[in-house]
């Protein structure tokens, strides 16, 4: 092997995350919040969930909007759990919680 060449162990060595090279993380962000969508709500936003940024209920379900502009009507209506909790547009939401919209069910 002449000194141009590179041999097969230098290029096999294990790339640290987050250096050029390595795939990116797929984490969310630090001020990301976990939003999922549940019936006409997946209808309308066209996924089960994302990441959406916000400190209140109202400001993430608006970033929601923002992102998924179908979604309007139904979040208008719809009643959001936070955590698994009911709770209102001004509830704090932290980073890394997961909010859900929950749109009217029909039936009985």
């Amino acid at each position: 092997m002449t000194s141009s060449q590179t041999s097969p162990a230098a290029t096999d060595a294990p790339v640290a995350a987050g250096t050029v090279g390595a795939p990116a993380p797929a984490a969310a962000p630090a001020s990301g919040v976990t939003v999922r969508y549940w019936a006409a709500a997946r209808a309308a936003a066209g996924t089960d969930s994302d990441v959406q940024p916000g400190d209140t209920v109202g400001s993430v379900v608006d970033a929601a909007v923002a992102a998924h502009p179908g979604l309007e009507r139904v979040a208008r209506v719809a009643t959001f759990l936070l955590d698994g909790r009911k709770v209102g547009r001004e509830t704090s939401v932290p980073a890394g919680a997961t909010v859900e919209v929950l749109p009217p069910f029909a039936g009985g």
